[in-house]
């Protein structure tokens, strides 16, 4: 009896990348890798001859339509399929604005290719996947719907406002409070979630639609 295999799309403007990492994914019995776009319109134009496809490899920096755009548009003409952004760098912003855009995880590029495997097979199973670079405990935290966190309205703007490029300081004087009470709200989030990072609460947000994107 054969094993069920992912199917997955590989969208990056680098050839080189692309082509290699297909050629290490193809490796993997539990992958499939149905086709390669260099980026966004060649995706649109390529998917409509693989709707099967379960999940994408995003990159985010391509020309003329890059991974932000191309995520939006994947998630609204073919909702059910995965999309695990892939990035040089690990900033909060760029992986903040993937998963706004709908992207269910996020990867740096010089991960290990069992971590990819893991990461695409998380996806898979539970439609979320986010590394320890945002927080180890992140998912536990995302799982937990038995016990519901209360949140005050006032954590609830501030939760709105992390989303944004403002510093905690700008934050502070945005809801004319001062520096050390947004650090009381930070720091409350922090316990009630059991999550360490700026970005972890942005994605925890995200998750349960807490703030408008």
């Amino acid at each position: 009896m054969e094993t069920p295999t992912i199917s997955i799309a590989i969208v990056d403007d680098h050839t080189l990348f692309r082509s290699g990492l297909a050629s290490l994914l193809a490796e993997f019995e539990e992958i499939t890798v149905e086709f390669e776009a260099n980026n966004g319109i060649d995706l649109k134009e390529k998917i409509k001859n693989h709707p099967h496809t379960q999940l994408v490899l995003m990159d985010i920096n391509m020309p003329l339509m890059d991974g932000y755009e191309s995520t939006k548009w994947l998630k609204e003409h073919y909702p059910k399929i995965h999309i695990l952004a892939l990035s040089m760098f690990d900033q909060e912003k760029e992986m903040i604005d993937m998963l706004k855009a709908g992207a269910g995880g996020y990867m740096v590029k010089e991960s290990k290719p069992s971590d990819l495997l893991l990461a695409i097979k998380t996806m898979i199973d539970k439609g979320f996947y986010i590394n320890e670079l945002v927080s180890g405990r992140l998912l536990v935290s995302l799982k937990q719907t038995q016990t519901k966190p209360i949140f005050t309205e006032r954590e609830l703007v501030f939760l709105q406002y992390c989303s944004t490029e403002l510093t905690y300081k700008e934050i502070a004087s945005l809801m004319n409070v001062s520096p050390r009470t947004v650090d009381n709200y930070r720091e409350s989030l922090f316990s009630k979630l059991n999550i360490k990072s700026r970005t972890g609460l942005v994605v925890y947000a995200i998750k349960h639609q807490l703030i408008n994107i």
